[in-house]
């Protein structure tokens, strides 16, 4: 069991690894949140991920590898989970509207303690399939929960105009890429470089595709 001390250090040399400065305050509540997820996961079984150093890195690092991607007033976090990477990235830039999105009435139970615990303004859970979802995003974000093609089958319609669909994935497939349904591009494919994770991480920019634009518009 790592001591609360051991964390905060971990967390503070991820985050300067990565170059992000976060706002007072934050890497306390990004810590309870670790916290209350591994008191909950003791006995709902939210996550895989039992050891405290390894959620530091797996979910905090992991969600918080695309917060310079993030832009917009309103985010939707699909397929959210236990909040991944919805909760870490509303602590650590707060002031927008994000709805947590989970069919699970377990984890969006432990979502809405989260979100009362940790006091975030702006941010809501709800219970639903992804399709079944109203309203428009500046910024959809969503963990590899399925394909490129099903995400954007089930929720693109929640993408505003002008909005970015960042999709975390492993190393995205060209036959994947190319299986975007028709309305949709590629804008860029990031590599992230996550501490301590020790596998390969992207990050999958997709917008609304102009006229004649196709599935594989300028990625990098």
């Amino acid at each position: 069991m790592s001591s609360r001390p051991v964390l905060h250090h971990r967390l503070e040399q991820g985050l300067a690894a990565m170059g992000l400065v976060l706002p007072p305050g934050a890497v306390e509540r990004l810590l309870d949140y670790q916290a209350l997820l591994e008191r909950w996961t003791g006995t709902y079984n939210l996550t895989a991920v039992r050891d405290p150093a390894e959620m530091v890195t797996r979910h905090l690092l992991d969600s918080l590898a695309i917060l310079p991607y993030v832009e917009g007033a309103s985010l939707a976090d699909l397929g959210t989970g236990p909040g991944l990477p919805g909760i870490p990235l509303a602590i650590a830039a707060p002031g927008r509207e994000v709805l947590l999105v989970d069919s699970n009435g377990k984890k969006v139970r432990f979502l809405r303690e989260a979100i009362r615990a940790l006091k975030l303004d702006g941010v809501r859970a709800v219970q639903s399939r992804v399709e079944e979802v109203e309203g428009r995003f500046d910024c959809v974000t969503a963990r590899a929960f399925a394909s490129l093609a099903d995400m954007l089958a089930w929720g693109g319609h929640l993408l505003a105009p002008a909005g970015r669909w960042l999709a975390m994935k492993g190393k995205p497939s060209a036959s994947e890429i190319a299986a975007l349904p028709p309305g949709f591009a590629v804008q860029a494919i990031h590599a992230l470089d996550v501490p301590g994770l020790g596998a390969e991480r992207s990050l999958v920019v997709i917008g609304r595709a102009g006229p004649g634009e196709s599935g594989l518009a300028a990625p990098c």
